[in-house]
């Protein structure tokens, strides 16, 4: 909608309609959302009813995050998360969300048609997002991410020669990429919680995920350039592809580094 916006009234009216949606959000947002269950008198989701509940934490929100921000660049597991997802703004929102388009007005697919294809990945994203999320549950949240980042790689790269397919080709490259579009959100979520804990995990993760807006940021810049210089995209949706075959091996050793306290000895009786 918003690219037929662009084609016949001009990038203007997308701003326009972007900025007043967001407007209508805010009295929405102020009126039901809530900081805690408490704040209804709920329990947190699945949570027993004789469980203790958590109490905020008072103090200056600013200092807490720059707190967590120190101690989380002295974790190896920070490094690793915060690093893994830099590559996934750099495949997603940076390469993807940015340079499609205009890949596909590279060869020859209408804007129109190539926001399609963005459309299409929405919503296989709902659907890729809402299972990861099941699965972060149930299975190991290094294994998943190693699969959805192995497998993202291997989109990208294949992406190039689906140009020269057909339509098809890209509408399967939609499909199976729009699958695992923010998969990666959910189990890197939980590993964060996991080894930060459950107070000062939603902190780190805001830092890690500073660090895929940075991601993107650069590969926005880097694609961009290496389209004009060599004027294919060719270099970059590759060179984006390995980049997330080595996040699936780096994610691998997330939480490897802890040591798991031995129980003390019962006394001999």
């Amino acid at each position: 909608m918003l690219a037929s916006l662009a084609a016949n009234y001009g990038w203007r009216s997308v701003s326009l309609t972007v900025g007043g949606v967001a407007l209508a959000l805010l009295p929405v947002v102020a009126l039901l959302m809530r900081d805690h269950p408490q704040d209804l008198g709920l329990a947190p989701y699945g949570a027993s009813d004789n469980e203790e509940r958590l109490v905020a934490r008072r103090g200056n929100p600013a200092a807490m995050a720059l707190l967590a921000l120190r101690d989380g660049l002295r974790s190896r597991d920070f490094w690793l998360l915060a690093g893994s997802f830099f590559i996934c703004g750099a495949s997603t929102s940076g390469l993807i969300g940015t340079h499609l388009i205009p890949a596909c007005l590279d060869h020859g697919i209408p804007q129109v048609t190539g926001a399609s294809l963005l459309a299409a990945m929405g919503i296989f994203d709902l659907v890729g997002t809402t299972l990861s999320g099941w699965l972060s549950d149930r299975w190991s949240n290094r294994g998943l991410l190693a699969w959805y980042y192995g497998l993202r790689g291997l989109s990208l790269i294949y992406l190039p020669f689906a140009f020269d397919i057909s339509f098809y080709g890209l509408s399967l490259f939609a499909v199976f990429y729009g699958l695992d579009w923010i998969a990666t959100v959910p189990p890197t979520v939980r590993l964060a919680t996991r080894t930060f804990g459950t107070e000062r995990g939603p902190i780190m993760f805001g830092w890690i995920a500073a660090s895929h807006q940075l991601g993107a940021a650069l590969a926005a810049f880097i694609a961009g350039a290496l389209r004009v210089e060599l004027g294919t995209y060719l270099e970059a949706f590759v060179l984006s592809g390995l980049l997330c075959l080595i996040a699936a091996l780096m994610v691998l050793f997330i939480g490897r580094s802890r040591v798991t306290a031995l129980p003390e000895p019962m006394p001999a009786e």
